[in-house]
Protein backbone atom coordinates (compact mmCIF):
# COMPACT_ATOMS: atom_id res chain seq x y z
CA UNK A 1 0.00 0.00 0.00
CA UNK A 2 1.28 3.03 -1.25
CA UNK A 3 0.39 7.16 -1.96
CA UNK A 4 1.25 8.33 -5.09
CA UNK A 5 1.27 11.83 -6.76
CA UNK A 6 0.01 12.27 -9.96
CA UNK A 7 2.05 14.99 -12.49
CA UNK A 8 -1.12 17.96 -13.30
CA UNK A 9 1.09 18.38 -16.71
CA UNK A 10 1.40 14.58 -18.33
CA UNK A 11 -1.04 13.21 -15.50
CA UNK A 12 1.87 10.25 -14.98
CA UNK A 13 1.13 8.44 -11.01
CA UNK A 14 4.31 8.41 -9.64
CA UNK A 15 6.02 8.41 -6.18
CA UNK A 16 5.11 11.10 -3.32
CA UNK A 17 8.49 11.98 -2.98
CA UNK A 18 9.54 13.21 -6.20
CA UNK A 19 10.61 16.45 -6.59
CA UNK A 20 10.28 16.29 -10.47
CA UNK A 21 8.39 14.28 -12.68
CA UNK A 22 9.75 11.07 -14.03
CA UNK A 23 7.42 11.29 -16.96
CA UNK A 24 7.86 14.97 -18.32
CA UNK A 25 10.34 16.68 -16.63
CA UNK A 26 8.38 19.27 -15.10
CA UNK A 27 8.98 20.49 -11.12
CA UNK A 28 6.17 18.96 -8.95
CA UNK A 29 7.46 20.78 -5.97
CA UNK A 30 5.45 24.23 -6.75
CA UNK A 31 2.15 22.47 -7.72
CA UNK A 32 1.83 20.49 -4.66
CA UNK A 33 2.30 23.43 -2.25
CA UNK A 34 -0.44 25.47 -4.52
CA UNK A 35 -3.04 22.05 -4.45
CA UNK A 36 -2.92 21.11 -8.14
CA UNK A 37 -1.23 17.66 -7.71
CA UNK A 38 -3.87 14.78 -6.97
CA UNK A 39 -3.14 11.82 -4.84
CA UNK A 40 -4.01 8.46 -5.25
CA UNK A 41 -3.86 5.42 -3.00
CA UNK A 42 -2.70 1.95 -4.46
CA UNK A 43 -3.62 -1.32 -2.76
CA UNK A 44 -4.28 -5.19 -3.43
CA UNK A 45 -7.63 -6.06 -2.06
CA UNK A 46 -8.20 -9.81 -0.85
CA UNK A 47 -8.96 -11.47 -4.05
CA UNK A 48 -5.49 -10.17 -5.42
CA UNK A 49 -6.96 -7.75 -7.84
CA UNK A 50 -4.92 -4.56 -7.25
CA UNK A 51 -7.28 -0.49 -7.10
CA UNK A 52 -6.37 3.13 -7.13
CA UNK A 53 -8.30 5.04 -5.18
CA UNK A 54 -8.56 9.19 -5.82
CA UNK A 55 -7.75 10.93 -2.26
CA UNK A 56 -10.97 13.06 -2.25
CA UNK A 57 -12.39 15.78 0.63
CA UNK A 58 -16.16 15.22 2.15
CA UNK A 59 -17.28 17.80 -0.49
CA UNK A 60 -15.71 15.64 -3.60
CA UNK A 61 -12.65 17.81 -4.33
CA UNK A 62 -9.69 16.73 -4.11
CA UNK A 63 -7.59 16.64 -1.10
CA UNK A 64 -3.98 16.77 -0.41
CA UNK A 65 -1.05 14.96 1.06
CA UNK A 66 -2.64 15.13 4.90
CA UNK A 67 -5.58 13.52 3.62
CA UNK A 68 -3.57 11.04 1.58
CA UNK A 69 -1.88 9.89 4.74
CA UNK A 70 -4.97 9.55 6.91
CA UNK A 71 -6.74 7.81 3.69
CA UNK A 72 -4.01 5.28 3.34
CA UNK A 73 -3.97 4.71 7.13
CA UNK A 74 -7.53 3.66 7.44
CA UNK A 75 -6.97 1.42 4.71
CA UNK A 76 -4.26 0.30 5.85
CA UNK A 77 -6.29 -0.62 9.50
CA UNK A 78 -8.96 -2.37 7.23
CA UNK A 79 -6.66 -4.15 5.87
CA UNK A 80 -5.75 -5.94 9.08
CA UNK A 81 -9.06 -5.74 11.01
CA UNK A 82 -11.45 -6.41 8.05
CA UNK A 83 -9.75 -7.21 4.27
CA UNK A 84 -13.21 -7.51 3.17
CA UNK A 85 -14.46 -4.31 3.48
CA UNK A 86 -12.00 -3.08 0.79
CA UNK A 87 -14.53 -4.42 -1.44
CA UNK A 88 -16.85 -1.86 -0.84
CA UNK A 89 -13.67 1.13 -1.33
CA UNK A 90 -15.50 2.55 -4.18
CA UNK A 91 -19.08 3.17 -2.46
CA UNK A 92 -17.36 5.68 -0.04
CA UNK A 93 -15.55 7.86 -2.78
CA UNK A 94 -17.82 7.43 -5.70
CA UNK A 95 -19.33 10.51 -6.08
CA UNK A 96 -23.56 10.59 -7.98
CA UNK A 97 -21.66 12.36 -10.91
CA UNK A 98 -19.09 9.43 -11.44
CA UNK A 99 -21.86 7.16 -10.87
CA UNK A 100 -24.02 8.82 -13.24
CA UNK A 101 -21.38 8.72 -15.93
CA UNK A 102 -20.42 5.13 -15.73
CA UNK A 103 -24.41 4.13 -16.06
CA UNK A 104 -24.73 6.02 -19.03
CA UNK A 105 -21.71 4.83 -20.69
CA UNK A 106 -23.20 1.40 -20.46
CA UNK A 107 -24.23 -0.01 -24.42
CA UNK A 108 -27.88 -1.52 -23.01
CA UNK A 109 -28.50 2.06 -21.39
CA UNK A 110 -27.38 3.77 -24.94
CA UNK A 111 -29.62 1.72 -26.40
CA UNK A 112 -32.66 2.70 -24.61
CA UNK A 113 -35.41 4.98 -26.57
CA UNK A 114 -35.39 7.46 -23.11
CA UNK A 115 -32.43 7.67 -23.00
CA UNK A 116 -32.79 11.47 -23.55
CA UNK A 117 -35.01 11.82 -20.90
CA UNK A 118 -33.17 9.77 -18.58
CA UNK A 119 -30.12 11.99 -18.83
CA UNK A 120 -32.44 15.05 -17.81
CA UNK A 121 -33.27 13.08 -15.15
CA UNK A 122 -30.19 12.40 -13.71
CA UNK A 123 -28.85 16.05 -14.64
CA UNK A 124 -31.92 17.33 -12.36
CA UNK A 125 -30.62 14.94 -9.40
CA UNK A 126 -27.21 15.68 -9.23
CA UNK A 127 -27.37 19.38 -9.25
CA UNK A 128 -28.26 18.64 -5.85
CA UNK A 129 -26.44 15.29 -5.10
CA UNK A 130 -23.68 15.06 -8.23
CA UNK A 131 -20.81 15.44 -5.58
CA UNK A 132 -22.65 13.60 -2.92
CA UNK A 133 -20.54 10.84 -1.88
CA UNK A 134 -22.96 7.39 -3.15
CA UNK A 135 -22.86 5.66 0.04
CA UNK A 136 -23.65 8.87 2.21
CA UNK A 137 -26.95 9.27 0.70
CA UNK A 138 -30.02 8.88 3.18
CA UNK A 139 -33.53 8.55 3.37
CA UNK A 140 -34.13 11.83 5.07
CA UNK A 141 -31.74 13.39 1.33
CA UNK A 142 -34.10 11.89 -0.85
CA UNK A 143 -37.38 12.54 1.37
CA UNK A 144 -35.58 16.21 0.80
CA UNK A 145 -35.13 16.03 -2.59
CA UNK A 146 -39.32 15.32 -3.49
CA UNK A 147 -40.42 17.90 -1.33
CA UNK A 148 -37.89 20.33 -3.24
CA UNK A 149 -39.54 19.03 -6.73
CA UNK A 150 -42.62 19.19 -5.34
CA UNK A 151 -42.09 23.25 -4.30
CA UNK A 152 -40.63 23.28 -7.98
CA UNK A 153 -44.12 22.21 -9.14
CA UNK A 154 -43.60 18.86 -10.43
CA UNK A 155 -46.28 16.71 -10.23
CA UNK A 156 -46.38 13.52 -7.88
CA UNK A 157 -45.51 10.83 -10.93
CA UNK A 158 -42.73 12.67 -12.19
CA UNK A 159 -40.67 13.05 -8.90
CA UNK A 160 -41.58 9.29 -8.41
CA UNK A 161 -40.35 9.00 -11.81
CA UNK A 162 -37.04 10.75 -11.13
CA UNK A 163 -36.90 8.39 -8.22
CA UNK A 164 -37.39 5.39 -9.97
CA UNK A 165 -34.66 6.22 -12.23
CA UNK A 166 -32.12 7.12 -10.17
CA UNK A 167 -33.14 4.01 -8.27
CA UNK A 168 -32.59 1.65 -11.56
CA UNK A 169 -29.13 3.06 -12.21
CA UNK A 170 -28.48 2.38 -8.24
CA UNK A 171 -29.23 -0.76 -8.90
CA UNK A 172 -27.47 -1.47 -11.92
CA UNK A 173 -23.96 -0.37 -10.23
CA UNK A 174 -24.60 -2.92 -7.49
CA UNK A 175 -25.19 -5.68 -9.32
CA UNK A 176 -22.17 -4.98 -10.83
CA UNK A 177 -20.19 -4.00 -7.67
CA UNK A 178 -19.68 -0.91 -7.89
CA UNK A 179 -21.80 0.32 -4.85
CA UNK A 180 -22.72 -1.78 -1.49
CA UNK A 181 -26.59 -2.24 0.14
CA UNK A 182 -26.04 1.21 2.31
CA UNK A 183 -26.56 2.94 -1.38
CA UNK A 184 -29.48 0.95 -2.57
CA UNK A 185 -31.25 0.88 0.90
CA UNK A 186 -32.62 4.34 0.73
CA UNK A 187 -34.27 4.04 -2.63
CA UNK A 188 -35.61 1.17 -1.29
CA UNK A 189 -37.03 2.82 2.08
CA UNK A 190 -38.50 6.33 0.17
CA UNK A 191 -42.51 6.18 -0.01
CA UNK A 192 -44.07 7.04 -3.67
CA UNK A 193 -45.90 10.41 -4.10
CA UNK A 194 -48.47 9.45 -5.89
CA UNK A 195 -51.18 7.50 -4.50
CA UNK A 196 -52.39 4.40 -6.75
CA UNK A 197 -54.23 4.95 -9.75
CA UNK A 198 -55.20 8.73 -7.85
CA UNK A 199 -53.42 10.41 -11.51
CA UNK A 200 -55.40 8.21 -13.66
CA UNK A 201 -56.88 10.48 -16.46
CA UNK A 202 -60.79 10.72 -17.41
CA UNK A 203 -61.03 12.94 -20.15
CA UNK A 204 -61.74 12.03 -23.61
CA UNK A 205 -62.18 14.09 -27.16
CA UNK A 206 -65.09 14.30 -28.68
CA UNK A 207 -66.06 14.27 -32.04
CA UNK A 208 -66.79 17.74 -32.42
CA UNK A 209 -63.80 18.58 -30.50
CA UNK A 210 -61.12 16.21 -33.42
CA UNK A 211 -63.21 18.13 -35.70
CA UNK A 212 -62.46 21.23 -34.90
CA UNK A 213 -59.20 20.30 -34.09
CA UNK A 214 -58.46 18.96 -37.43
CA UNK A 215 -59.77 22.84 -39.02
CA UNK A 216 -57.44 24.91 -37.26
CA UNK A 217 -53.99 22.21 -36.80
CA UNK A 218 -50.87 23.20 -38.97
CA UNK A 219 -49.96 20.71 -41.74
CA UNK A 220 -47.10 18.63 -39.32
CA UNK A 221 -49.95 17.98 -36.94
CA UNK A 222 -52.51 17.50 -38.55
CA UNK A 223 -52.11 14.09 -40.41
CA UNK A 224 -50.72 13.08 -35.92
CA UNK A 225 -53.91 13.61 -34.84
CA UNK A 226 -55.57 12.05 -37.51
CA UNK A 227 -52.91 8.54 -37.08
CA UNK A 228 -53.74 9.27 -33.17
CA UNK A 229 -57.50 9.03 -33.43
CA UNK A 230 -57.80 6.05 -35.62
CA UNK A 231 -54.93 4.04 -33.99
CA UNK A 232 -54.69 4.71 -30.90
CA UNK A 233 -51.03 5.11 -31.17
CA UNK A 234 -48.52 7.17 -28.47
CA UNK A 235 -47.39 9.95 -29.30
CA UNK A 236 -43.76 8.53 -28.64
CA UNK A 237 -44.77 5.30 -31.33
CA UNK A 238 -46.19 7.68 -33.76
CA UNK A 239 -43.19 9.96 -34.17
CA UNK A 240 -40.69 7.44 -34.24
CA UNK A 241 -42.97 6.02 -37.06
CA UNK A 242 -41.21 5.33 -40.05
CA UNK A 243 -41.53 3.82 -43.85
CA UNK A 244 -40.70 0.52 -43.28
CA UNK A 245 -42.71 -0.06 -40.42
CA UNK A 246 -45.57 0.12 -42.88
CA UNK A 247 -47.27 -3.00 -44.55
CA UNK A 248 -48.66 -1.69 -47.63
CA UNK A 249 -49.47 -5.34 -48.83
CA UNK A 250 -52.07 -5.98 -45.56
CA UNK A 251 -52.05 -2.80 -44.51
CA UNK A 252 -51.04 -2.61 -41.19
CA UNK A 253 -48.50 -0.82 -38.78
CA UNK A 254 -45.41 -3.48 -38.14
CA UNK A 255 -43.82 -1.85 -34.87
CA UNK A 256 -40.78 -3.58 -34.26
CA UNK A 257 -40.31 -4.19 -29.95
CA UNK A 258 -37.57 -1.05 -29.52
CA UNK A 259 -40.46 1.60 -30.03
CA UNK A 260 -43.59 0.38 -28.31
CA UNK A 261 -43.49 1.20 -24.38
CA UNK A 262 -44.21 -2.33 -23.53
CA UNK A 263 -41.10 -3.86 -25.70
CA UNK A 264 -42.80 -6.24 -27.96
CA UNK A 265 -43.61 -6.30 -31.31
CA UNK A 266 -47.09 -4.81 -32.30
CA UNK A 267 -49.23 -4.97 -34.97
CA UNK A 268 -51.87 -2.08 -35.76
CA UNK A 269 -54.37 -2.40 -38.39
CA UNK A 270 -54.92 1.01 -40.34
CA UNK A 271 -58.30 2.33 -42.33
CA UNK A 272 -59.31 4.30 -44.95
CA UNK A 273 -58.73 7.85 -43.00
CA UNK A 274 -55.23 6.70 -42.13
CA UNK A 275 -54.21 5.38 -45.84
CA UNK A 276 -55.15 8.51 -47.39
CA UNK A 277 -52.67 10.39 -44.69
CA UNK A 278 -49.87 8.31 -45.54
CA UNK A 279 -50.54 8.81 -49.36
CA UNK A 280 -50.49 12.71 -49.15
CA UNK A 281 -47.23 12.85 -46.93
CA UNK A 282 -43.75 13.17 -49.03
CA UNK A 283 -41.21 10.97 -47.90
CA UNK A 284 -37.95 12.23 -47.37
CA UNK A 285 -34.54 11.74 -49.17
CA UNK A 286 -32.35 11.53 -46.33
CA UNK A 287 -34.00 9.56 -43.48
CA UNK A 288 -37.03 7.18 -43.05
CA UNK A 289 -39.54 8.89 -40.88
CA UNK A 290 -42.83 9.34 -41.41
CA UNK A 291 -43.86 12.49 -40.32
CA UNK A 292 -41.68 15.36 -40.38
CA UNK A 293 -41.62 18.90 -40.01
CA UNK A 294 -39.30 21.05 -42.40
CA UNK A 295 -37.89 17.70 -44.21
CA UNK A 296 -36.46 16.89 -40.41
CA UNK A 297 -38.03 14.22 -38.16
CA UNK A 298 -40.46 16.09 -35.89
CA UNK A 299 -39.09 13.94 -32.46
CA UNK A 300 -35.71 15.44 -33.03
CA UNK A 301 -36.58 18.67 -33.02
CA UNK A 302 -38.57 18.15 -29.71
CA UNK A 303 -41.91 17.13 -29.90
CA UNK A 304 -45.15 18.73 -31.17
CA UNK A 305 -46.17 20.08 -27.47
CA UNK A 306 -46.31 23.98 -28.72
CA UNK A 307 -48.57 23.48 -32.01
CA UNK A 308 -51.03 21.08 -30.14
CA UNK A 309 -51.55 23.55 -27.61
CA UNK A 310 -52.03 26.77 -29.99
CA UNK A 311 -54.00 24.18 -31.81
CA UNK A 312 -56.49 23.47 -29.09
CA UNK A 313 -56.40 27.75 -28.76
CA UNK A 314 -57.39 28.06 -31.93
CA UNK A 315 -60.43 25.34 -31.35
CA UNK A 316 -61.26 27.10 -28.00
CA UNK A 317 -60.93 23.39 -26.10
CA UNK A 318 -59.07 23.70 -22.79
CA UNK A 319 -55.86 21.96 -23.00
CA UNK A 320 -53.06 21.35 -19.99
CA UNK A 321 -52.60 18.21 -17.55
CA UNK A 322 -53.34 20.51 -14.23
CA UNK A 323 -56.16 22.54 -15.77
CA UNK A 324 -59.85 21.51 -15.23
CA UNK A 325 -61.75 19.30 -18.18
CA UNK A 326 -58.10 19.95 -20.41
CA UNK A 327 -56.90 18.28 -22.73
CA UNK A 328 -53.36 16.41 -23.49
CA UNK A 329 -52.54 14.56 -26.59
CA UNK A 330 -52.27 11.19 -24.49
CA UNK A 331 -55.88 11.53 -24.18
CA UNK A 332 -56.67 10.72 -27.49
CA UNK A 333 -54.99 7.26 -26.60
CA UNK A 334 -57.70 6.96 -24.10
CA UNK A 335 -60.25 8.34 -26.17
CA UNK A 336 -59.40 5.39 -29.27
CA UNK A 337 -60.18 2.66 -26.86
CA UNK A 338 -63.32 4.34 -25.41
CA UNK A 339 -64.50 4.43 -28.99
CA UNK A 340 -63.68 0.70 -30.01
CA UNK A 341 -65.79 -0.22 -26.75
CA UNK A 342 -68.81 2.17 -28.04
CA UNK A 343 -68.54 -0.15 -31.65
CA UNK A 344 -68.60 -3.60 -29.87
CA UNK A 345 -65.47 -4.35 -30.32
CA UNK A 346 -64.24 -7.23 -27.80
CA UNK A 347 -61.72 -6.49 -25.00
CA UNK A 348 -59.09 -9.04 -26.56
CA UNK A 349 -58.85 -7.54 -29.77
CA UNK A 350 -58.80 -3.84 -28.28
CA UNK A 351 -56.22 -5.27 -26.04
CA UNK A 352 -53.90 -6.37 -28.86
CA UNK A 353 -54.38 -3.54 -30.58
CA UNK A 354 -53.46 -0.96 -27.80
CA UNK A 355 -50.34 -2.98 -26.99
CA UNK A 356 -51.62 -3.80 -23.63
CA UNK A 357 -51.19 -6.94 -22.06
CA UNK A 358 -54.09 -9.97 -22.08
CA UNK A 359 -55.46 -11.42 -18.68
CA UNK A 360 -54.93 -15.44 -17.50
CA UNK A 361 -54.52 -17.91 -20.11
CA UNK A 362 -55.66 -15.31 -23.22
CA UNK A 363 -52.51 -14.33 -22.78
CA UNK A 364 -51.30 -18.34 -23.99
CA UNK A 365 -54.10 -18.89 -26.43
CA UNK A 366 -55.19 -16.23 -28.10
CA UNK A 367 -53.72 -15.79 -31.61
CA UNK A 368 -54.77 -13.08 -33.90
CA UNK A 369 -53.69 -12.77 -37.65
CA UNK A 370 -53.30 -9.74 -39.44
CA UNK A 371 -57.16 -10.30 -40.90
CA UNK A 372 -58.31 -10.57 -37.70
CA UNK A 373 -57.24 -7.35 -36.81
CA UNK A 374 -57.71 -5.74 -40.53
CA UNK A 375 -61.49 -7.18 -39.71
CA UNK A 376 -61.35 -5.61 -36.54
CA UNK A 377 -60.54 -2.12 -37.68
CA UNK A 378 -63.63 -2.40 -40.42
CA UNK A 379 -66.28 -2.59 -37.59
CA UNK A 380 -65.03 -0.09 -35.51
CA UNK A 381 -64.28 2.16 -39.22
CA UNK A 382 -67.61 1.49 -39.67
CA UNK A 383 -68.91 2.50 -36.79
CA UNK A 384 -66.59 5.50 -36.73
CA UNK A 385 -68.16 7.00 -40.22
CA UNK A 386 -71.09 6.72 -38.79
CA UNK A 387 -70.41 9.43 -36.03
CA UNK A 388 -68.38 11.49 -38.20
CA UNK A 389 -71.59 11.43 -40.81
CA UNK A 390 -73.75 11.80 -38.21
CA UNK A 391 -72.24 14.98 -36.51
CA UNK A 392 -71.72 16.13 -40.28
CA UNK A 393 -75.65 15.99 -40.70
CA UNK A 394 -76.21 17.60 -36.95
CA UNK A 395 -74.00 20.73 -38.32
CA UNK A 396 -75.88 21.19 -41.79
CA UNK A 397 -78.83 21.06 -39.92
CA UNK A 398 -77.81 23.65 -37.00
CA UNK A 399 -76.21 25.61 -39.64
CA UNK A 400 -79.67 25.86 -41.49
CA UNK A 401 -81.50 27.03 -38.75
CA UNK A 402 -79.32 30.04 -37.70
CA UNK A 403 -79.68 31.14 -41.54
CA UNK A 404 -83.24 30.98 -41.75
CA UNK A 405 -83.32 32.70 -38.29
CA UNK A 406 -81.40 35.39 -39.64
CA UNK A 407 -83.81 36.07 -42.43
CA UNK A 408 -86.21 38.62 -42.05
CA UNK A 409 -89.97 37.55 -41.99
Amino acid sequence: MAIFAECPFCHRKQGNRNRNCVGCGNDLVKPKRAGKVRYWIHFRLPNGKQRWELVKLPDGRPGGIVEARAAEGKRKSQKVENPSILERVPAERMTFNELAKWYLDQESVKELSSLRRIKGILQNFNEVFGDCIVSSLKLEDLEKYQAKRKKDGRAPATIDMEISIVKTMVTKSFDNDLVDGRTVKPFRCVKRKLKGRSNARRRTMSIEEYLDLLKVAAPHLKGILIMAFNTGMRLGEILELQWAHIDRNKWVIRLPADIPKERKPKVIPINHHVKKVLAELPRAIHHDHVFTYLNEPIGNLGGIKKSFSTACGKAGIIQGRFEAEGLIFHDIRGTFKTNMSRAGIAKEYRDVIMGHSLKGMDAHYLRFSDEDLRRTMALYTEWLDAQLLAHSANASQNASQDAKKGQPD
